[in-house]
């Protein structure tokens, strides 16, 4: 599987938003490096593609509604949130400074966040809640929440799964970033999660896995309609660290702080090598 995700190449585009990402990382000088690379062409193609936004209008009743559940991948949302205008671009360069909007996990003050995130296993019970709530109130929008594959260990995460099961929530779309690492190792080591897509439909989940680096696959899973009393589980195989080639895949770029000049320099030039692929 990690293979034939390497063969996806990076376009302009994506090149561009993690560009974004590293002017974050280089104001900051610490984050979530890997996991908000591997993050990138699911947000693309949500905010470029699917959702239903005004960056001008944010609290309008009948948006679509997106939800970072693994919120330590900020970097990748405060990229793509500045690139629709939700917020200046300059921003970027206070991430993680003490006057600035932006830290280390979103949170709702920052114009485009829709809820606090980073406790692990909360962001998918707070998406059914605003699902729920949608249905009630008649509204026709999408709730999307995206979660981590390490979050995925979380009790609550599998007691909500069966939450949005009974009330057959088919305006929810829940996106895991399968990245095969978390914090401490793989999550089938970890925790001993395997067979993921099985065990989201015996929890009654309309589930299809995609490569999550390719904007077509993820495109076509996000436009199809759910099916009529199921949510949607959208698996997305992803590579950790995706477009940074010393950090693909490698657990000690999950994470860093104390980023220096030389190190800061060395991801952009990185980066800059998927330009001549």
């Amino acid at each position: 599987m990690v293979q034939l995700e390497k063969k996806i190449k990076l376009d302009k585009r994506s090149i561009y938003l993690r560009h974004l990402i590293l002017t974050a990382l280089e104001g900051g000088r610490r984050g979530h490096i890997g996991s908000s690379m591997s993050l990138v062409e699911i947000l693309r193609v949500l905010y470029d593609n699917i959702l239903k936004y005004d960056p001008k209008k944010k609290n309008l009743h009948n948006r679509d509604r997106l939800i970072l559940s693994k919120g330590h991948g900020c970097l990748a949302l405060y990229s793509i949130l500045s690139d629709k205008g939700f917020f200046s671009k300059k921003k970027l360069k206070t991430f993680c400074k003490p006057t600035s909007i932006l830290g280390g996990h979103p949170d709702i003050n920052i114009p485009g966040v829709e809820a606090t995130t980073g406790s692990l296993g909360h962001g998918l019970s707070i998406a059914i809640g605003i699902a729920i709530s949608l249905k009630i109130k008649k509204i026709k929008s999408k709730v999307f929440v995206i979660l981590g594959d390490g979050e995925m260990n979380e009790g609550s995460i599998w007691e909500a799964l069966m939450s949005a099961s009974k009330h057959k929530l088919n305006n929810l779309y829940i996106v895991i970033d399968n990245n095969k690492l978390q914090t401490y190792g793989p999550p089938s080591e970890v925790a001993g999660l395997s067979n993921l897509k099985k065990k989201l439909i015996s929890f009654g989940i309309d589930t299809v896995s995609v490569n999550g680096h390719s904007t077509s696959q993820l495109y076509k899973s996000f436009k199809k309609k759910n099916l009529k009393n199921k949510p949607r589980a959208i698996i997305c195989n992803t590579i950790k660290g995706k477009g940074i080639d010393f950090a693909e895949g490698k657990l000690d770029w999950h994470h860093k702080a104390s980023l220096n000049d030389e190190v800061i320099q060395k991801l952009y030039k990185s980066l800059e090598k998927n330009i001549n692929k």
